[in-house]
């Protein structure tokens, strides 16, 4: 553990504890009132993602925006929803022409 690490686990434990008394731990409870306090973090897996853009797509995905492949994605699967409920056959007709193309996209993108 580097000194950075070794510091900020000090101040972790200075937040939590205030002081050791004879009646045992005394605690500031600096944490207590955060959001997710006492719940599971949700820790996402960004594997499939090359380590020097992990960053910078965790910064999109925060802003709310997704990689164009993602994008691809969401946009079939919206529409496979919608053609589930497309009765006109001409609309059938071009919405899995649509997906189709997107698919076709999708494929040309992650061969890149």
């Amino acid at each position: 553990m580097d000194w950075l690490e070794c510091l900020a686990e000090e101040r972790i434990r200075e937040a939590i504890r205030l002081r050791q008394g004879s009646g045992g731990q005394v605690e500031r409870g600096e944490f207590d009132d955060l959001p997710l306090a006492g719940k599971l973090l949700s820790l996402e897996s960004n594997g499939f993602v090359p380590e020097e853009l992990r960053l910078a797509y965790k910064l999109l995905k925060d802003a709310g925006f997704l990689p164009p492949e993602m994008e691809l994605r969401k946009e079939i699967v919206s529409l496979k929803e919608l053609l589930a409920t497309v009765d006109d056959e001409g609309e059938r007709l071009n919405d899995r022409l649509r997906i189709d193309d997107l698919a076709l996209r999708l494929d040309l993108l992650l061969k890149r």
